[in-house]
């Protein structure tokens, strides 16, 4: 029989959880970001369930095209625009937008303008403006100039302006709190037109009043929080239930430890279950003892450290456990930013880590 771990995508949960996002943003028109292979959801899977979203989002050039070639006919973006200007190209090909962050970009556009524009291609562009986060993007001294440069070219059709907030789940956060970066993109953008694309799954959750043409919700349709609450709070259904069984029992004495380095030790005789999940399934390694698991719907903890293809778990006052006995490691039950708190990581991380040797099957 095979391995008992398995991960189950619930993409039901994905569409209720797009649907909340374009409840709290009615007037906004949004993006369903399903970059990294849908957050480890599968790339397919994610364009079935985001079906009602008004594009898709992504920054992988192969995905955006595969996205064509299964069927969808809708915006697609690409969130770190084009790296050279072959891939002008493959925009124009496929129908494809893309973010336009700096002057090499704009110089590629500008080049390929007349052969482009000789084809009839003209391409929806999204102006980024850096507003602090200083990734990508034009600063807002800078902006007003850029936008006029992108204008002038031939195959342009239309330009949103974008930027992205650092902080959007803190809002007095001490170094750059989004009122600081709302600022700045409105100086940046002031008198210029185009619409504008501002949200990402924080904006969302907890600026919903804020006046954007486009969100881009990523982890919420995930059923992951970016802060500011949990899942719960939100509203929000888990999309990937990472689950597997005891395969094996030990009763220790006081004393006695558990794992590679022996770093947990008991301090009372104890039953411990062994788990078919390690960091080779995409399980953190670094998940330290306490970590939450529910073993049979019941909440118990991780023990000792997590090996490659084994994690322990305490199973003293789970009497009935046994061999067969089922684990959630995340997902229904016991929600992954739980998890990710305790390996002192992000729910993303986690999503994004499932191992290829996991079976995935929807539920």
């Amino acid at each position: 029989m095979p391995r008992p771990i398995l991960a189950t995508i619930h993409v039901d949960s994905m569409k209720q959880n797009l649907a909340l996002a374009k409840a709290k943003t009615p007037n906004a028109k949004a993006w369903g970001v399903l970059k990294a292979n849908g957050y480890g959801h599968g790339l397919e899977r994610a364009m079935r369930a985001f079906a009602a979203a008004d594009g898709l989002a992504l920054i992988e050039f192969d995905n955006a095209v595969k996205l064509r070639e299964l069927g969808w006919t809708k915006p697609i973006l690409l969130l770190e625009g084009f790296f050279g200007p072959e891939d002008l190209v493959t925009m124009a090909d496929h129908n494809l937008q893309a973010a336009v962050h700096c002057d090499e970009q704009l110089a590629w556009l500008e080049a390929a303008a007349p052969q482009l524009s000789a084809r009839g291609i003209r391409f929806d562009l999204h102006l980024k403006m850096n507003t602090g986060m200083n990734r990508l993007g034009f600063t807002p001294e800078a902006f007003a100039a850029a936008h006029a440069r992108l204008s002038a070219i031939a195959c342009v059709a239309s330009i949103t302006l974008m930027t992205h907030f650092a902080n959007a789940d803190d809002i007095d956060h001490p170094l750059l709190p989004i009122g600081e970066q709302l600022r700045r993109f409105e100086r940046g953008a002031a008198g210029l037109p185009g619409p504008r694309s501002l949200s990402n799954s924080a904006g969302v959750l907890l600026h919903a009043d804020l006046k954007s043409d486009w969100v881009r919700p990523g982890i919420m349709l995930y059923g992951g929080t970016p802060g500011g609450g949990t899942a719960d709070d939100f509203g929000l259904q888990p999309t990937m239930t990472l689950s597997s069984e005891i395969i094996g029992v030990q009763d220790i004495a006081a004393g006695e430890v558990v794992g590679y380095g022996s770093r947990f030790k008991a301090d009372v005789p104890m039953r411990v279950g062994v788990v078919a999940c390690g960091y080779a399934d995409g399980y953190p390694r670094v998940a330290p003892a306490g970590t939450p698991v529910l073993v049979d719907g019941v909440r118990t903890r991780l023990v000792g450290r997590v090996s490659m293809d084994m994690l322990t778990v305490d199973l003293t006052e789970l009497p009935q456990a046994r061999l067969g006995s089922k684990v959630t490691l995340w997902g229904r039950g016991l929600p992954i930013d739980e998890v990710a708190e305790a390996a002192d990581t992000i729910g993303y991380e986690l999503m994004c880590a499932l191992a290829p040797r996991v079976p995935v099957v929807e539920g």
